[in-house]
């Protein structure tokens, strides 16, 4: 299989993660957003939505949005819970990261640490604080309570939230505020077969 993705986004790293910890094979392909790669004609054949990270399977089948691909890819591994309430508490925090958390954190780390602070973007990054400090709030309260999101194991809801909340500094947060969380960040890294983002 394909996966099409840019390593400096998150949502596409965290499927890079989870391919490493379950050692999945997989042909890497990489997009640079920056450069416009997603709105080539090539790729918008593929995904007409002109994002990645996009997967691409043996027999043609596609699939897009990077929480969509890590439940596909994590189905019957132990990352994915069988247990019908703690899958949805996973399904919880995946909705959680792509409504509440990445579209400030993640925004804020692209405005400052990937286009470099725009002048006619400091307004939007500002304005994108909040929100960040209340989703890393949220997960500081319930680490300080378990040592994962779900359980007391990895799943890919420690992956999703995992992918922009280890680069918060990139967006101007200080983690040294968060102790739960720089914990969790350590467990996370320990895991066998772990990735590192590219720097």
């Amino acid at each position: 299989m394909k996966i099409y993705g840019d390593l400096q986004s998150g949502n596409c790293y965290k499927l890079k993660l989870l391919c490493a910890l379950l050692e999945i094979p997989h042909e890497w392909i990489d997009i640079d957003i920056q450069a416009g790669d997603t709105q080539s004609k090539a790729f918008l054949t593929k995904n007409p939505n002109g994002r990645v990270p996009l997967l691409e399977l043996d027999n043609g089948n596609l699939l897009a949005e990077s929480n969509a691909i890590l439940c596909y890819l994590a189905t019957g591994t132990d990352l994915l819970p069988v247990d019908q309430f703690e899958n949805a508490k996973v399904l919880e925090w995946l909705f959680f990261e792509q409504y509440s958390h990445e579209p400030y954190i993640a925004v804020r780390r692209s405005i400052r640490h990937v286009q470099g602070m725009p002048t006619e973007r400091v307004a939007e990054f500002d304005a994108k604080e909040a929100g960040g400090l209340k989703a890393l709030a949220f997960m500081e309260a319930c680490l300080s309570e378990s040592a994962y999101l779900v359980g007391n194991k990895l799943t890919i809801a420690d992956i999703a939230l995992y992918a922009y909340t280890h680069v918060a500094d990139e967006a101007g947060f200080n983690l040294k505020q968060y102790p739960a969380i720089l914990a969790w960040v350590d467990r996370v890294q320990a895991s066998p077969h772990f990735f590192a983002m590219p720097a």
